[in-house]
């Protein structure tokens, strides 16, 4: 007899794996029911190894300045309406040092492949802000570098990079980026950053354009696979400024559907509720967290460049001042029953 969607999802938090095909009937066939079922087993699963907390990363966006034209990404190079920026080490610093006093204990720098962050000026970034904000950890987003590179920034004192795979299927991938990036050269940087020692985190677009169910059961067996410590998914967002300008967006529904499903497959994963979520729909950080995540990151780079960086249209927290950003973000955390937590916020084993 074939398995219900219920089986499935029973088989999946006893086994944490599942076949593609698999995968794609727990997408293809959810339903309200299963989606309630699947969310509450994986608040479970969270609450056994984080509780209530809800960790809290300080995002500083570095430079818009990208060399790569990603069909859906605003900061795309041929985007030229954009204004680009591009913040020095000591804007970079003192952004960290703020959010120190304000009781950050992570912070991740992101940014287009810009060039002008060398290997040296990078590192000697990192190394600052070890050095004024002592025991905190720094994740790096800065796309696919050298390995030598990868190497020197965590001799530098990086803990953490950010590197999205952005669909573990290959033909997806050639559909959403320019002919000179790879989808093998993708993988292998991440398979590098696990090897130096980093904890890794990747991630994908929930309804880029052309991505079906078989697309997400192949990301979710990647997941499965890989083991991130980190993962970080989100709706599409189209930018107007690309040629997915006419494209829809992804769906909150599925979004959080997914994230439960990533919660069972990998337990002790730390797990954003987006910005890009948020910005989808008013609560969409809370329905996240309310969905299996446990992490926010508030917006810490200075407020004049926020609305320059542009991944996507409308992008929320484009204003606020940090200190104001992070009150808010506790008081909406505190209003569904969990709580904002510092420390550096490392991956726990799942005992």
């Amino acid at each position: 007899m074939k398995e219900t969607i219920g089986d499935l999802i029973r088989r999946l938090r006893e086994e944490r794996s599942l076949t593609e095909e698999e995968y794609a009937r727990l997408i293809e066939e959810r339903t309200p029911e299963a989606a309630e079922a699947l969310q509450d087993l994986a608040v479970t699963v969270r609450r056994r190894i984080y509780g209530d907390e809800v960790f809290f990363r300080g995002l500083i966006e570095i430079s818009n300045i990208c060399k790569n034209d990603c069909l859906y990404c605003g900061l795309r190079r041929s985007n030229r309406a954009l204004r680009r920026y591009r913040l020095s080490g000591e804007e970079i610093v003192s952004s960290a040092e703020e959010g120190f006093r304000l009781g950050f204990r992570t912070f991740v720098l992101q940014g287009g492949e810009d060039a002008f962050y060398t290997d040296e000026a990078l590192g000697d970034i990192v190394r600052e802000i070890k050095r004024r904000c002592p025991g905190c950890a720094v994740t790096l987003s800065m796309g696919e570098r050298s390995r030598e590179s990868y190497q020197a920034l965590f001799v530098a004192g990086a803990d953490r990079y950010l590197l999205r795979h952005e669909t573990a299927d290959k033909a997806h991938y050639a559909r959403l980026h320019p002919p000179e990036m790879s989808w093998e050269h993708r993988m292998h940087c991440l398979r590098e950053l696990r090897d130096i020692g980093y904890q890794v985190g990747c991630g994908f677009m929930v309804g880029s354009p052309g991505q079906t169910a078989r697309e997400l059961a192949k990301d979710l067996k990647f997941i499965e696979e890989f083991k991130p410590d980190m993962c970080g998914i989100g709706p599409f967002i189209p930018h107007h400024e690309t040629p997915f300008r006419r494209e829809p967006a992804g769906s909150v529904e599925l979004t959080c559907y997914l994230l439960s499903l990533i919660r069972l497959i990998r337990p002790p994963v730390l797990l954003p509720a987006t910005t890009a979520l948020g910005t989808i729909h008013p609560q969409g950080r809370e329905l996240g967290i309310l969905a299996g995540a446990n992490v926010v990151m508030p917006n810490l780079s200075p407020v004049g460049v926020r609305k320059q960086y542009e991944l996507y249209d409308n992008k929320i927290c484009t204003g606020e001042e940090s200190a104001q950003c992070l009150r808010c973000l506790d008081l909406r955390m505190r209003e569904i029953g969990y709580r904002l937590t510092v420390g550096r916020g490392d991956v726990r084993p799942d005992t």
